[in-house]
């Protein structure tokens, strides 16, 4: 993998495990075709599995992505806010922080 994407941790991760990094990508970009999920849908479901599981890193990815693949401010604060009775609401607070670094720089 001679291309650098993500935060530095992952960069890391790339350098010091290409094989494992490279298997982890290969996957998740089988399972996304596999199915009859639009891009769009499949990454505001794994926005909110990621806000669920407390995943600062993984709640920003999901969310730029979503971005790239349609999705508008409102959708991804609607998917998280969705989670409230399931999750909690301080949760969902702290990922509508986490993203809002994500949606600044999208709104330009």
């Amino acid at each position: 993998m001679s291309e650098k994407k993500g935060p530095k941790h992952y960069q890391r991760l790339q350098e010091r495990f290409p094989e494992v990094l490279s298997a982890v990508e290969n996957l998740g970009s089988t399972i996304r075709t596999a199915g009859p999920l639009d891009g769009k849908t499949a990454e505001l479901i794994q926005l909110g599995v990621a806000a669920s599981s407390g995943s600062t890193g993984a709640v920003r990815s999901h969310a730029r992505r979503a971005l790239e693949a349609g999705a508008t401010e409102d959708e991804l604060q609607h998917a998280l806010l969705l989670l409230i009775s399931t999750i909690g609401f301080p949760q969902v607070a702290a990922a509508l922080a986490w993203i809002e670094e994500i949606l600044e720089k999208h709104n330009g």
